[in-house]
């Protein structure tokens, strides 16, 4: 059963007006989804899938129905939302009855009431890409309008996506480099409490030290982090 229709417009209007940085990725999704499933034509369906690391996931959807179309085709690895995906274009299946492609995805969503879906590519990143799921219960229920009113909301949805890997990828290099600091922090700390203790130069204590590690098998840092408390705990 299609959904109550909103005007294009006004969803699209809606989606500008959402700050992406002040909502959670799931939330704007969810939006996108349950927005282009009222505003275009024929949609009774939509769910947003995501491909990362050779792993599938609906990470947005309207019913149950578009997450378990989606979830037969990640565990058969076939059908439209895949290819879509990997090539970020949109696919159409116009009628899942006459349907040569995919069968075994149409026909067991046609099985489940389905009688047409489209799917739009979202090209993220190279690594992580996804697309935006539309099923219809009727043959050719996406004409040509249809299909770019479709690839608007898919255009958000890829820029919610692209923010939030960008951001996930800042986050993790941003710890990478805090954990890079502190270790290097209390290697220098243990350096200078050898050369101290040895009369040494910075060289040959780094020396110690790595021969140290090596000669307990634990990590340089861990040996410094080591030292550091013996000395401030005598």
């Amino acid at each position: 059963m299609e959904s109550p229709r909103t005007d294009p417009g006004e969803a699209l209007a809606e989606l500008s007006r959402i700050r992406l940085d002040e909502v959670e990725l799931a939330d704007v999704l969810d939006r996108v989804a349950a927005l282009a499933n009222r505003a275009v034509p024929g949609s009774a369906h939509v769910s947003v899938s995501l491909s990362q690391a050779g792993a599938n996931r609906t990470i947005a959807h309207t019913s149950d129905l578009a997450r378990e179309l989606d979830e037969w085709q990640y565990r058969h690895d076939d059908g439209p939302c895949l290819d879509a995906a990997v090539s970020a274009v949109s696919v159409s299946l116009p009628d899942l009855a006459e349907e040569q492609r995919w069968p075994g995805s149409a026909a067991h969503a046609r099985s489940a009431g389905t009688g047409s879906s489209l799917s739009i590519g979202l090209p993220i990143q190279e690594a992580v890409t996804g697309a935006l799921n539309m099923y219809a219960t009727s043959p050719h229920a996406f004409d040509h309008a249809a299909t770019k009113l479709a690839e608007e909301f898919a255009a958000y949805a890829a820029v919610a996506l692209a923010n939030a890997h960008l951001y996930t990828t800042a986050a993790v290099l941003a710890r990478q480099m805090q954990e890079a600091m502190r270790s290097r922090a209390v290697i220098e700390q243990a350096k200078g409490i050898i050369m101290g203790e040895r009369r040494c130069s910075a060289g040959e204590a780094f020396t110690l030290l790595a021969k140290l590690s090596q000669d307990t098998n634990r990590k340089l840092r861990e040996v410094a982090e080591a030292l550091v408390a013996r000395a401030a705990n005598p």
